[in-house]
């Protein structure tokens, strides 16, 4: 493919990133996650899960069915609004 095949626009990984992180052996989700950032911008992985996890498919070989889904970890103690509304 020609040019920049963007998959996480939020943390704006892309596939050349994602066949990178498999050629190095990160051969799952959380393992790619951690190498490339994919998942931990705005959407929290929700727009760009499925690209991912068909980008290590190729990229691997495996089974769709083989690659498990990462660690959602929400914060570990929920921000107050005050803090959003600037008081």
């Amino acid at each position: 493919m020609p040019g920049k095949v963007i998959l996480c626009r939020c943390e704006d990984v892309t596939l050349a990133d994602v066949q990178h992180a498999c050629a190095l052996g990160y051969g799952d989700l959380e393992e790619v996650k951690r190498y490339t950032g994919f998942g931990t911008g705005p959407c929290q992985g929700k727009e760009c899960l499925r690209e991912i996890a068909l980008a290590i498919v190729a990229a691997t070989g495996k089974l769709p069915g083989e690659i498990e889904p990462f660690t959602s970890r929400p914060p570990l103690v929920p921000t107050p609004l005050k803090i959003f509304a600037g008081r």
